[in-house]
């Protein structure tokens, strides 16, 4: 499985962004899938995760309320709606897959993407 995630970009605090995740091959609705973020000098930290028919869903707390993640199968494309962005959400976004159900453990992810960049000026 290939990841490609997009959608990044430089925005100011309170604006929107929706960042994708388009997956490649045949077994993309078998996965649950995660969104992650790297913020400079941090440890890669959990934000979202999305079991493979679409739920549950689980949020980190720092963003619970303002992120939303979703899945389309048809498209093999999973989404990160993020709403209310402030200066603490700039970081490197990656996408991740695993078998079936969406995980906060990044150690159980098997497959990752290369990256998106969110930088949220105050």
């Amino acid at each position: 499985v290939q990841l490609q995630a997009s959608g990044g970009g430089l925005v100011q605090a309170g604006d929107s962004l929706r960042l994708s995740c388009v997956a490649s091959g045949r077994t993309f609705s078998s996965f649950g899938m995660g969104w992650f973020r790297q913020a400079p000098g941090k440890e890669r930290e959990f934000v979202a995760a999305i079991s493979f028919g679409g739920g549950p869903t689980y949020y980190a707390d720092s963003v619970k309320g303002r992120f939303t993640i979703s899945r389309d199968n048809a498209k093999n494309t999973v989404y990160l709606q993020m709403n209310s962005l402030k200066p603490e959400d700039t970081a490197v976004y990656y996408c991740a897959a695993r078998w079936y159900s969406g995980s906060y453990l990044t150690s159980t992810y098997d497959y990752w993407g290369q990256g998106t960049e969110v930088t949220v000026s105050s």
